[in-house]
């Protein structure tokens, strides 16, 4: 006789929810992000529009303008995520403190029920690990890498030691050897901690053996963006080993 079929557990424990996540035109890092959500929660991306300007302050400025911002957050609402994320560092720090709310104030206002992006993110993690001299390591050039020096001073936090790639593009194709030996360069006994910024900078694999190297958190920009939105919606991001998210142990929603 044919077994009686059930999907009664299965739809018990896959109660799906949603984030939303807006993200530059050249993103290319979608596994990544997926990487770090339990398997209740899907990703709804979306990429704002195509520019023709290299990776430098004038692209940052142009991806955080609160008109294209806020068509793209329109653009993931459908599916009603639980929260909206802007995955985008330069473009969440290029504007201050002020451009940095204003991103939110935007989503929020374009329908987003709670919104986050990756500089609000990072600096939110700082204030819980309780940092206040960051290295950073990045892929920009000089001119971008200053901007986020400046957010981090307005934040209270002070850049200890600094170091960037120079790359005005095609940043999804730095291998994991070369994040690495930037990040090297850069860590100073100085800092109490390491961020690798840009959301298209490869890192989920390397950041828990960096943390056993350098004996301090590593945090990055994908993974403080995932960690914001997900402790938005009072989850917890997947991660084995790695210090952010095990320093913050939200109970189950």
């Amino acid at each position: 006789m044919p077994t009686e079929l059930s999907v009664a557990f299965v739809e018990a424990t896959t109660n799906q929810r949603g984030i939303g996540v807006v993200t530059p035109f050249d993103f290319a890092l979608d596994r990544e992000l997926w990487r770090w959500v339990p398997d209740n929660v899907s990703l709804y991306l979306t990429r704002m529009p195509f520019f023709t300007t290299p990776v430098t302050v004038e692209m940052a400025a142009a991806v955080s303008e609160r008109a294209v911002v806020r068509r793209a957050t329109r653009d993931v609402l459908t599916p009603e995520p639980d929260v909206v994320a802007y995955a985008c560092a330069s473009g969440s720090f290029v504007g201050g403190i002020l451009g940095e709310r204003l991103l939110v104030r935007t989503m929020v206002d374009a329908g987003a029920p709670a919104a986050c992006t990756t500089s609000g993110a990072l600096v939110e993690a700082l204030g819980m690990l309780g940092v206040r001299k960051l290295a950073i390591a990045t892929p920009y050039v000089n001119a971008v890498t200053d901007r986020l020096v400046t957010y981090l001073a307005e934040n209270g936090v002070q850049t200890v030691a600094r170091d960037g790639l120079g790359l005005l593009g095609h940043i999804w194709r730095v291998p994991y050897h070369t994040v690495v030996d930037i990040v090297r360069s850069v860590d100073s006994p100085e800092a109490d901690a390491m961020f690798i910024s840009c959301t298209n900078l490869p890192t989920y694999d390397i950041i828990e053996p960096l943390e056993q190297a350098l004996g301090k958190p590593v945090l990055t920009a994908n993974q403080v963006t995932m960690w914001s939105a997900l402790r938005a919606m009072n989850l917890r991001g997947v991660g084995a080993g790695q210090g952010l998210l095990l320093a913050d142990q939200p109970s189950a929603a």
